[in-house]
């Protein structure tokens, strides 16, 4: 298999790669404090971006990684030319830089994701120790072509466990002019010493309008629905585009009119939507109901809890939601029914469990607690 086709684990279907976008929406508090740190020459060797998974970190790591390349470091002698103030991220796309490192070609660049296996076909489940140890050899050879050095982890949430001991090493004993930036969609799970010799850029979630924009950008096709897909996307542009990708929205409708009628469930409703998960075709299709069915119950459980949801997802979701969950008590119901599914959906991929007969019992536990509920 050529290098062009070998999958990458940091693309979205149907969305440009974080290298070649070189626009960053609504993230502009991370993108200030990068800079203030850049232009006053207090340049960390190591920083962790953070946020939500979808919402622009592998963006944002790309465009430090040009900004840091195209930076003109001098030796600070009497003749250096006086520092260049930057205000914001942008490059000359038509710089030799650019165009190396959107051909990935780069010398000074190295990027750390899951690699291939040719033998099973498929990517690797974790960044492995011999992925890390690549980057001792890249800084011994690119330490003679001048400039920073910039290695990109996307993600690091994906390093194993030696992956992660072998990245500690570096990040306690980083070379000169050297830039790591760690993509981490969940940091608490990091190990605890990587955390602590990062500084951390904290990436937030989309507004309504912010979505639009970055999915306009993205070259997606919202439609009218963009409050509905930043509440069922949470707001991660990433998210939005996979909902448009596979009709999420469609199926969240269905899933809600199917859910009107509780607790009086229409069965033969409930066996269609189960039965349109079946087959390897429609593989992405019940993944994506696993997960608009997990969000349901956890919107439900909010708005037990007190906590509404800012905008409706699908016509009638609000009035449904607030007669499933009328109080306190039954807000709890459905947060354990969460966790029961959720725990559920995972076993039952985990043994290849027919999705129709998965699905259609969620519903039914889910018709269930309706009844539960509105017996009290």
């Amino acid at each position: 298999m050529s290098s062009d086709d070998i999958p990458e684990p940091d693309r979205i279907e149907g969305a440009p790669h974080p290298r070649e976008t070189l626009t960053l929406i609504g993230q502009a508090q991370a993108e200030a404090a990068f800079l203030d740190a850049l232009n006053t020459h207090r340049m960390h060797h190591a920083w962790l971006i953070t946020g939500p998974r979808g919402v622009g970190k592998a963006t944002l790591a790309w465009q430090l990684a040009r900004v840091l390349l195209t930076e003109e470091l001098g030796d600070g002698g009497m003749f250096a030319p006086a520092p260049v103030v930057r205000h914001d991220l942008t490059v000359d796309p038509e710089l030799p830089v650019m165009r190396r490192v959107m051909a990935g070609s780069e010398s000074r660049l190295l990027v750390l994701r899951r690699p291939y296996d040719e033998k099973a076909e498929k990517l690797k489940q974790d960044i492995t120790v011999d992925e890390v140890r690549r980057v001792k050899g890249f800084f011994q050879m690119s330490a003679t072509d001048g400039g920073r050095r910039v290695v990109i982890v996307d993600s690091a949430d994906d390093m194993n466990t030696n992956a992660a001991n072998a990245l500690l090493k570096l990040l306690e004993e980083p070379p000169a002019d050297a830039v790591l930036l760690l993509v981490s969609h969940q940091p608490s799970r990091l190990l605890p010493t990587i955390r602590s010799r990062c500084r951390e850029l904290r990436c937030g979630t989309l507004t309504p309008p912010q979505m639009a924009q970055a999915l306009a950008a993205a070259g997606a096709d919202a439609g009218p629905d963009t409050a509905a897909l930043a509440e069922l996307s949470g707001g991660s542009v990433g998210e939005a585009i996979r909902l448009t990708n596979l009709e999420g929205l469609t199926i969240y409708d269905q899933m809600i009119a199917l859910f009107a009628g509780l607790p009086m469930l229409d069965r033969p409703r409930a066996l269609a939507l189960a039965e349109s998960a079946v087959g390897r075709a429609n593989e992405p299709r019940f993944d994506m109901m696993l997960r608009l069915m997990d969000l349901f119950l956890a919107r439900v459980a909010r708005v037990g809890a007190g906590l509404p949801p800012a905008a409706e997802a699908s016509n009638g979701e609000r009035a449904l939601l607030q007669r499933l969950a009328p109080s306190h008590h039954a807000g709890r119901a459905w947060a354990e029914l969460q966790q029961t599914l959720g725990a559920r959906a995972r076993h039952g991929k985990s043994v290849n469990l027919d999705p129709a007969a998965l699905i259609l019992d969620m519903v039914l536990k889910i018709d269930e607690t309706a009844t539960r509920v509105a017996a009290r």
